[in-house]
């Protein structure tokens, strides 16, 4: 009955207090809009959790709905919030629904067109008269079928809207950075570029953002730039999450999966297929944030690693055996106990002098390495030292 049924709305949660107030706001006005109990829940870093959100609404309620607040469908929404709600349905005696993330809708769309035009006021410009390019810029994934919806989403806003153009961007993780875009966009020699942060809430990264567009604005005279605001708390979210709501309450979820990272094989994700691959790195990001009540006013950021090590793997570095390399010198560093992230990597442009490997941010490659030389690397790695004679050359 529809009296029994209640939403939780899923946010990551953050360390800057407003960030999680936009949650409870966003899930005070999808409240109102569906007529049902609505609480705000967390995937880290906040509270409350969003196992402890469904167990607050279960004694009043026997249909729960989980809807992610998340943009696009990485691994919080395939892995994290999915794990949790399997824990919820094995607890409670109730029946939960796992909807999907707020993805491509026509309404954001929309709503990213209204920011562009009230840049465009800002800035003296318009789109019938002037060459106006837009830099749809998003926070960037490892994901990448995340990735590919930001591109499809640029598209999407570029599609009849006289933009001379929309290209897509990111802050951080993957390519393009939003200052590279910006350089290249330049060469067009726009009227008028306007930055769209692809972002819910108003922090550290929408900061960045609004930086990188100040310095490209001073650097190119010759087009006006100017930064959108974020999606904020518009109403139009509220119509995207009420649409996710009937989806997932009707069993009519839909992801894609023929480019998911966790289904299929994809080059450079190897690793990561595999449901149970995926529940495996949820479990271990969910232990990892079970303290929420140490947070601080810092904004909330994964660690980086000390030591980025990429191994090629490409077809002569493997016919050489890249992937023994690979493997021994993940074993080798796990049982040192150094702190670097080793990688597969696409061909390091020295073929036939591999296997070849990459330390970062040290800029020192390897060549001809063997997976007997895995040892004295971890050791190096530990150390903050070189193995001299594996050098090939240092960037």
């Amino acid at each position: 009955m529809l009296d029994a049924e209640a939403v939780v709305l899923a946010g990551h949660g953050s360390r800057r207090e407003r960030s999680n107030e936009q949650v409870r706001e966003l899930a005070a006005g999808l409240e109102g809009r569906l007529g049902l109990p609505a609480a705000a829940g967390f995937i880290e870093l906040a509270e409350p959790s969003i196992g402890e959100a469904i167990g607050a609404l279960v004694p009043s309620a026997s249909d729960v709905t989980v809807l992610p607040l998340s943009l696009f469908a990485a691994s919080h929404v395939k892995s994290d919030v999915p794990l949790v709600v399997n824990e919820a349905r094995a607890e409670h005696d109730a029946t939960l629904h796992n909807g999907r993330h707020l993805g491509v809708h026509p309404s954001i769309v929309e709503l990213l067109d209204d920011r562009a035009a009230a840049v465009e006021d800002t800035l003296g410009v318009d789109r019938a008269d002037d060459d106006v390019l837009v830099v749809l810029c998003a926070r960037g994934s490892s994901d990448p079928d995340s990735n590919g919806d930001v591109h499809k989403l640029a598209r999407l806003l570029y599609e009849g809207r006289g933009f001379v153009d929309v290209e897509a961007a990111f802050i951080g993780v993957t390519e393009p950075l939003l200052e590279d875009a910006l350089h290249t966009v330049s060469k067009r020699r726009p009227d008028a570029v306007v930055v769209l942060p692809y972002m819910l809430g108003d922090g550290v990264l929408a900061g960045r953002i609004r930086d990188r567009t100040a310095e490209f604005d001073e650097a190119y005279p010759y087009a006006v730039a100017g930064c959108g605001d974020p999606l904020g708390t518009d109403d139009r979210l509220l119509d995207v999450l009420a649409d996710r709501f009937e989806e997932a309450r009707t069993g009519d979820v839909s992801m894609s999966c023929d480019t998911c990272k966790y289904k299929v094989e994809m080059d450079g994700f190897e690793d990561d297929v595999g449901g149970a691959r995926a529940a495996l790195r949820a479990m271990t990001h969910q232990a990892a944030h079970a303290d929420r009540s140490a947070v601080d006013s810092e904004p909330h950021v994964h660690d980086a690693p000390d030591k980025h090590v990429a191994v090629c793997t490409n077809r002569t570095c493997a016919a050489q055996g890249a992937a023994t390399v690979l493997e021994r010198l993940r074993q080798a560093t796990s049982e040192a106990d150094v702190d670097a992230r080793i990688t597969r990597s696409s061909c390091l442009d020295r073929c036939g002098e591999g296997p070849n490997v990459a330390v970062y941010p040290d800029g020192v490659w390897y060549g001809s390495v063997s997976p007997e030389d895995a040892d004295r690397l971890a050791t190096s790695l530990a150390e903050d030292r070189i193995v001299s004679e594996l050098v090939d050359q240092t960037l």
